[in-house]
């Protein structure tokens, strides 16, 4: 019993002597990341790394395909969009195992436009350096609807398969394979996994009903898709009439 008692008396003062831990001072220092740390830089790690290094710069810089034309990026359609969009809504197609109706991919995601001339797989980094992957949502005709009130108010954005016509910030038709949108019907849309949590004010893909994931990055998928096609090419052909 005595020993019960002691052994209860400890575990007492251990536990009261244990306060609460809480911040009461905090401190920072701004690291500027410049030449001046060059003076630290691990040469040997940096020796190692070259021939890697200029390896990888080689195969960065071989052309894979050629733009005729200038492509860029601006609202609410454009060139670059709409190439961007088709690319991976022909590379759903390749992947996904039933129909795909439509491609959405957001502005916020082409980083860079194209000079007309070779297209190396540079190129394709620059335009794309995120680890966004290709993902296929299935979603109800009213949600696609709500999505295009979402494209006529943030100005445009890019789109495949869809073709929608606004004025005065005003839905007027929307369409898919040339069929007037049916809001109790279901629709398979393209698009990567960062807008299908509803990003960049993309709210309605959020709302899917299905979703399948490719689990390859569209960044390859464009590598590919060039690869495939040689020419790299669009044309404003009024998708996004807003």
């Amino acid at each position: 019993m005595r020993k019960a008692l002691l052994l209860l008396l400890l575990v007492f003062s251990v536990c009261a002597c244990h306060r609460p831990v809480r911040v009461v001072e905090a401190t920072s220092e701004i690291l500027m990341i410049d030449s001046t740390l060059d003076a630290i830089q691990d040469t040997n790690y940096q020796a190692y790394i070259a021939p890697i290094k200029a390896d990888l710069e080689k195969e960065l810089n071989i052309p894979i395909g050629y733009a005729p034309e200038t492509m860029t990026v601006h609202k609410p359609e454009c060139t670059m969009l709409n190439w961007a969009s088709d690319a991976l809504f022909a590379m759903a197609q390749q992947r996904y195992p039933n129909k795909v109706d439509m491609a959405v991919v957001n502005i916020g995601g082409m980083r860079t436009d194209w000079a007309a001339g070779d297209i190396t797989r540079r190129h394709i980094f620059e335009l794309m350096p995120f680890d966004n992957e290709l993902v296929v949502l299935t979603m109800t005709g009213e949600e696609i609807l709500n999505l295009c009130d979402v494209f006529i108010r943030l100005g445009g954005e890019g789109v495949a398969g869809l073709r929608l016509k606004a004025r005065n910030g005003q839905r007027i038709s929307a369409t898919i394979d040339g069929k007037p949108i049916v809001p109790t019907a279901y629709y398979t849309v393209a698009t990567s996994d960062y807008l299908s949590q509803g990003n960049d004010g993309m709210t309605p893909l959020r709302n899917h009903e299905e979703l399948w994931r490719s689990e390859e990055k569209i960044r390859d998928l464009y590598i590919e898709y060039v690869l495939q096609t040689k020419t790299v090419a669009a044309k404003v052909d009024g998708r996004m009439d807003i």
